[in-house]
């Protein structure tokens, strides 16, 4: 099935297949059949997007904007907006959703039974110039996370002077912004190196926080491009904030944090869905940001208050909160400090409208309006919440009949439980000396030393991850 054309993304790789990347494919084909052939079965029956989709990617400093047709089966990776350099986690994932985006892409084409190495010369060729197919990999960028979440940025120190440690990074300002050489002192080699710093540096007049990371990731994915021999500069969306500011208040977004306040019992089913009791109403579907520009998950508190059915009123606390640390010194534990309470009307979220009211939605509500036919996770049940997957597996599995049922009528969207792939969290790419998976890429002197670690996934089934909706 031919569709929408890579041709965006011409010029971002000069390189051909290289050992290193021969080495991935053909380890990767040798063990991971089954998952591919059951990406290309998922593919035979799937519900199409009813419109295109906009993505970008970053090319010579410049957001490049690029559309894929309605019909793709989406494919979702991502990388973080907490840290501009590009990790070894980060790039495995992406490495991951390439390998399967073209090995599926391939086997669905060509009827697959038995490999031969012209089969293997083909995905290699593939991976260095996608040619056009129904499986589409993406990154799903996720903007309302604190910059500084898991204590490895190099500004962090600058982030909690600013006051911008509880900000989303869709907010955060880089005009103050300075390296923290007693970071870059302690974790050179670790978790950051010089060379990266000065590339971070050089992107960082930018002004608009995220441009600046992504421009530094896509340049470190360029040149690993040409190490891997494979096109690694994948398009992306940018969500929940990006697209909240951008929609109209009857736009879909927008109808999904409508229809999750609209009463007691659509409030309950989501709790629910996350396996919470509405008993204590202190979970929060979304979180209103604070005029003081706090809007830290982690730093926030609230309930919820009922009229009978009706939510009349939302209370939200923000105070100062310890996030988490990085993996090479567990006790340089992030921080995200706040002070502010305020209350919400519940009218603001039962008609709502993000220009009034902006707020951060939870990952598994904003996550429907993602594409995604398929996705990766990073390491679920060591370095991954578990929880979290079942959160996002029940939401979608009730989603379409139950939670939000105009989805189709309303808005074209049908969601469905997606594929779901993980890196098995033993075999996740670490730093080859210190073993911590969140090291800079730049850290890895020698990438053999990655490539011959492999990508290792396993299937994450529905039923496992899958909560009981009582009501």
């Amino acid at each position: 099935m031919r569709l929408c054309s890579r041709i965006f993304r011409k010029g971002l790789i000069e390189s051909v297949s290289t050992p290193l990347g021969r080495m991935i494919v053909e380890d990767f084909l040798k063990i991971s059949k089954k998952f591919i052939e059951a990406l290309v079965k998922k593919t035979s029956n799937f519900e199409t997007a009813k419109t295109s989709i906009n993505l970008y990617f970053m090319k010579d400093d410049q957001k490049k904007m690029v559309t894929a047709n309605k019909g793709h089966f989406f494919l979702r990776g991502s990388v973080e907006y907490s840290n501009p350099q590009l990790t070894v986690e980060e790039l495995q994932g992406v490495i991951a959703v390439r390998l399967l985006e073209v090995c599926g892409n391939y086997f669905e084409e060509n009827d697959v039974f038995n490999l031969r190495k012209k089969d293997v010369d083909e995905i290699c060729e593939q991976l260095v110039k996608p040619l056009l197919g129904k499986v589409f990999a993406f990154l799903l960028n996720t903007d309302d996370i604190e910059p500084d979440r898991y204590s490895m940025n190099p500004f962090k120190e600058s982030i909690v002077e600013t006051g911008q440690s509880a900000f989303p990074v869709a907010s955060v300002k880089t005009d103050e912004l300075v390296i923290d050489k007693k970071f870059l002192e302690k974790y050179e080699g670790a978790l950051i190196t010089e060379e990266e710093v000065e590339l971070i540096e050089r992107y960082l007049s930018h002004g608009n926080y995220m441009d600046m990371v992504d421009s530094v990731k896509y340049e470190q994915l360029k040149r690993l491009s040409d190490s891997f021999g494979m096109d690694l500069c994948l398009p992306a969306i940018r969500m929940p904030l990006t697209v909240l500011e951008h929609e109209q208040n009857n736009d879909l977004l927008h109808y999904i944090i409508k229809e999750s306040h609209k009463n007691y019992v659509a409030i309950e089913q989501i709790y629910q869905c996350m396996g919470r009791s509405i008993k204590k109403r202190r979970t929060l579907l979304v979180f209103p940001h604070s005029r003081k520009g706090y809007a830290s998950k982690r730093a926030a508190r609230g309930k919820m208050y009922f009229t009978k059915t009706e939510l009349t009123s939302v209370r939200i606390i923000y105070k100062t909160t310890a996030l988490y640390p990085n993996a090479i010194d567990p006790k340089d534990i992030s921080v995200a400090k706040a002070d502010d309470k305020f209350m919400v009307d519940g009218k603001n979220l039962i008609d709502y409208d993000y220009r009034e009211t902006p707020v951060s939605p939870q990952f598994i509500l904003y996550s429907l309006a993602s594409p995604e036919n398929a996705t990766l996770w990073h390491g679920i049940g060591a370095f991954g919440a578990s929880k979290l997957v079942k959160s996002y597996t029940s939401t979608r599995f009730y989603a379409q009949n139950i939670l939000f049922k105009d989805l189709w009528q309303k808005h074209g969207v049908r969601i469905n439980t997606p594929l779901q792939y993980n890196l098995i969290p033993e075999k996740m790419w670490t730093h080859p000396v210190y073993d911590n998976i969140d090291a800079s890429v730049g850290c890895v002197k020698d990438l053999e030393k990655l490539a011959k670690r492999g990508i290792s996934l396993e299937l994450l089934t529905t039923d496992k991850y899958l909560r009981n909706l009582i009501s």
